[in-house]
């Protein structure tokens, strides 16, 4: 994994990957207390930063191999990005999803054309039936987060805030990303290390299943106890990855952890502010901009505001926080 691979990976998404922009409002920097300038990555194709992943992984496959079709597992985001870069390449796509995934997530990936099959988060196994159905139907598995193909695609975001960052004027600064398995941070942080070696990534996660944050503390992968209980579903994983976790130890910052209802509350925030919507799992990186600004250093900080796949009903309680 490495620089080289991004980059080829960017030359690839160039004229189909959207080049989001870096936002800023004077009243988010008031309540974080510093510059803040937000990556919004929920404006990206199919609502999330996973569309790079999806894209890259699909397009770096042989002919034979996209005729055959592809296979992921995801709560939905990765599932949508998949799914769009699997019918833009005329290839089948079969997405494994949890039962308890928004529903909008997977209506939008069957509208996209893809065989949804559901399996229970809490007693089934995703890599399990991943790998029987790719090894049974010749499917490609493409994994959501421990796959270099897909850092490599994750990690142009990283390039794209290196060079808004420079025109900003930021070349020093904690840039907090929203972290499930650690794709996009080990992404991002490569990037940095060849284009912005004065930007720090640091990986942000729901209280409670903050793997990347104790992993990152102890020196060695740590598991979550649960696989539920957080409303920020797309970033709720078992574990860091084998591939992602060794970039992040050597290039990352101390993970953050806020809580639920804090990341309603940046939701409600990125809406009144920024007019930008986003998920939870999307919003923790905001989230701890504003609610963790002892842990944060520098004059500015960056946020990667990574997805924006929120049912209506969630989005009514990140509203309700402006009421309280």
């Amino acid at each position: 994994m490495n620089i080289e691979m991004i980059r080829a990976a960017a030359e690839r998404l160039e004229g189909h990957a959207r080049f989001t922009p870096l936002l800023s409002s004077p009243f988010i920097d008031q309540l974080a207390g510093r510059r803040v300038l937000i990556k919004a990555e929920c404006l990206q194709h199919t609502g999330s930063f996973k569309y790079r992943g999806g894209y890259a992984a699909v397009s770096a496959l042989s002919q034979e191999a996209r005729a055959r079709g592809v296979i992921a597992f995801s709560s939905g985001n990765h599932a949508q990005g998949v799914a769009l870069a699997a019918a833009q390449h005329d290839a089948p796509a079969v997405i494994i999803m949890p039962t308890d995934a928004p529903r909008l997530k997977i209506e939008n990936t069957r509208a996209l054309g893809a065989e949804v099959v559901l399996y229970d988060r809490v007693t089934g196994d995703r890599d399990a039936i991943g790998t029987q159905m790719a090894q049974e139907r010749g499917l490609t598995l493409i994994k959501p987060f421990d796959e270099p193909q897909v850092i490599a695609g994750q990690g142009t975001t990283g390039l794209e805030i290196a060079q808004q960052a420079k025109a900003e004027g930021v070349t020093q600064a904690d840039v907090l990303v929203c972290c499930g398995g650690g794709g996009l941070t080990s992404g991002i942080a490569l990037a940095f290390e060849a284009d912005a070696p004065g930007l720090r990534a640091r990986p942000v996660e729901p209280k409670g299943f903050d793997d990347a944050a104790r992993s990152l503390a102890a020196g060695t992968i740590q598991s979550n106890e649960q696989m539920t209980g957080s409303i920020c579903d797309a970033i709720v994983t078992p574990r860091p990855g084998d591939l992602t976790f060794p970039i992040m130890q050597r290039l990352c910052g101390p993970g953050l952890v806020v809580t639920d209802h804090e990341a309603l509350r940046a939701m409600a925030q990125a809406f009144l502010r920024l007019k930008i919507i986003l998920e939870p799992g999307g919003a923790v990186a905001l989230a701890a901009a504003l609610c963790r600004r002892d842990q944060i250093e520098g004059d500015a900080v960056i946020v990667v505001a990574s997805g924006g796949n929120v049912d209506i009903g969630m989005y009514e309680q990140a509203l309700d926080t402006l009421r309280s």
